[in-house]
């Protein structure tokens, strides 16, 4: 079970990251942020009256204002790296902090991993961070978009921590991500007008004509950002969290070849081995679990 929900949030993860890439290249990276997190809230706050969710309001949604504090600014910083840089690159030096820190959570929580699964994660690590290239010595990778990328790295790490920790049921877990997409929306919000008081433009060169027309890819990255974290809190309640972080981490593939399909983006050798590499240690995981 843990396995069958890491690897769902890999794919929606991997599919959101790249929709998010494509949109920041013609839309403002911190509007995309606020209208995607708007939509993702008001369909998850529609799903948190239908099933009673707010019952099971406490303490521990705290964690989930810490994720959704947390959230835009990693997520901010992705989608200028994405659209900075090669997805196939940027992808997975961004999945970086989502196995280390989970993995640093599980291990001080006491988990040890068997000696498939720890042979795993290292299969995978390596795997992912292969995938990317690796061309960090090469003029084709700014500093600045390898500086974006692992900042917003160990923010997502951070909030796949506290959004594991947020809720303990189903119900619980909807009214969680409504909580840490509202926050998104705020915080991402307030950003979004001292920006504009600042004279950066909110809206692309169409206007709102050009806004409307991104509707449905926005919705999607929303609603997908919002189904990845779910899944990957169930993975997470589910089964070790050393193997719910590894597994999902591997979404950088899924968004590598998404880039290579329909942006035709170039894999060299080492990515594809890399890529190979990232499904044998997942095999390995999930054969462990």
């Amino acid at each position: 079970m843990t396995a069958a929900f890491a690897l769902a949030t890999c794919l929606l993860w991997g599919l959101a990251d790249f929709g998010g890439g494509l949109l920041t290249r013609r839309l403002p990276a911190l509007t995309v942020v606020v209208v995607s997190q708007t939509l993702a809230a008001l369909v998850l706050g529609g799903i948190v009256l239908a099933t009673g969710g707010w019952r099971e309001a406490g303490p521990q949604l705290w964690f989930a204002v810490g994720a959704g504090v947390v959230g835009p600014a990693a997520m901010l910083c992705f989608y200028r790296a994405l659209a900075l840089g090669p997805m196939g690159v940027v992808s997975p030096l961004g999945s970086v902090g989502t196995v280390l820190v989970p993995l640093g959570v599980g291990i001080v929580a006491g988990e040890r991993p068997g000696l498939l699964q720890a042979a795993g994660i290292v299969v995978a690590v390596i795997g992912v961070l292969l995938a990317g290239g690796p061309r960090l010595g090469g003029t084709s990778v700014a500093r600045r978009t390898i500086a974006l990328t692992l900042f917003s790295a160990l923010g997502f790490g951070a909030v796949m921590a506290l959004i594991a920790e947020a809720s303990t049921t189903v119900t619980g877990l909807f009214l969680a991500l409504f909580v840490q997409r509202v926050c998104n929306v705020a915080v991402g919000g307030a950003a979004l007008f001292a920006a504009v008081r600042r004279g950066v433009p909110a809206l692309p060169e169409g206007g709102l004509s050009a806004l409307r027309g991104a509707l449905p890819a926005l919705a999607f990255i929303g609603i997908a950002d919002v189904a990845a974290n779910g899944t990957y809190a169930i993975a997470a309640q589910h089964g070790p969290v050393t193997m719910a972080a590894v597994l999902a981490s591997l979404y950088p593939v899924v968004t590598t070849l998404a880039a290579l399909g329909v942006l035709k983006e170039r894999m060299r050798a080492v990515q594809t081995a890399g890529a190979s590499l990232a499904l044998v240690g997942s095999v390995l995981l999930a054969t462990h679990g």
